[in-house]
């Protein structure tokens, strides 16, 4: 078992690897640009007059990636529960690393390169090192056979634990993935209306479009940023978690 370690996978290597792998491309954030300057571009221009517009805006900002909300928090609502059972004490993953451990102490007591096969005089007939060393090896050969099979079973419950994890992290990476692109859209259309604010009162543009626009999109877009940010930790910290069990399964079923 050389090479073998329970050491769990470095947390904040797979951290950065999940943020670059969800974080919009330049490509996408070039689209997300141009759509972002044609959405500013119809809001900053509403109709006063129209209560309807008006309402039509509101709605659509604060109603802004809520599919993608609820989505998450029943995914993770139900990841809570699986990673508990995966993850507990005493699962799978400790048996298995238990029987490892178990079977190591077993292989290093029936090493014969400690013993004098050769040893003779009186003790070496009473006391025959090589019958003495192949009783031992006899008595050791049933507990043996035991831990193997036991490992042999757990190795297959982690292997579709694994391909149960790696279906829910798709789900969930999918799902994040939109989220980071909602923020980056978000984002970007905060940036630019709040320059476009400030050019519409250089320009004497009326107070009434300015007030709409601060407090009635601009303020609900902020925070409906601020729940995304929330929610896109939940979503890594869960990919994480799962990304940790599945690799530490992995040198588990790689050992046995």
């Amino acid at each position: 078992m050389s090479g073998f370690t329970l050491d769990l996978p470095n947390t904040e290597e797979i951290k950065k690897e999940v943020a670059a792998e969800l974080a919009p491309t330049s490509e996408e954030k070039t689209v997300i640009a141009g759509a972002v300057k044609d959405k500013a571009d119809q809001i900053m221009g509403v109709d006063l007059d129209s209560l309807a517009e008006r309402r039509e805006f509101v709605q659509v900002v604060e109603t802004f990636g809520s599919d993608i909300v609820r989505q998450s928090q029943a995914k993770n609502s139900i990841l809570q529960k699986r990673m508990g059972e995966f993850g507990k004490a005493g699962g799978e993953s400790g048996e298995v690393a238990k029987g490892l451990e178990e079977l190591s102490v077993k292989m290093r007591d029936l090493d014969p390169s400690g013993l004098d096969f050769t040893k003779t005089g009186v003790l070496g007939k009473v006391f025959n090192p090589i019958r003495r060393y192949f009783e031992r090896f006899k008595t050791a050969d049933a507990e043996i056979a035991g831990i193997v099979k036991t490992l042999e079973k757990g190795r297959n419950t982690l292997k579709n634990d694994n391909t149960t994890l790696e279906i829910e992290q798709a789900a969930m990476r999918d799902l994040t993935k939109q989220l980071t692109q909602k923020i980056e859209l978000g984002t970007q259309l905060d940036s630019y209306l709040a320059n476009a604010v400030e050019n519409a009162k250089v320009s004497g543009e009326s107070e009434e479009r300015i007030k709409f626009v601060e407090e009635e999109i601009i303020f609900p877009l902020r925070q409906r940023l601020m729940d995304f940010q929330q929610l896109l930790v939940v979503n890594q910290q869960g990919i994480i978690a799962m990304e940790v069990i599945r690799k530490n399964n992995l040198e588990l079923i790689r050992a046995v």
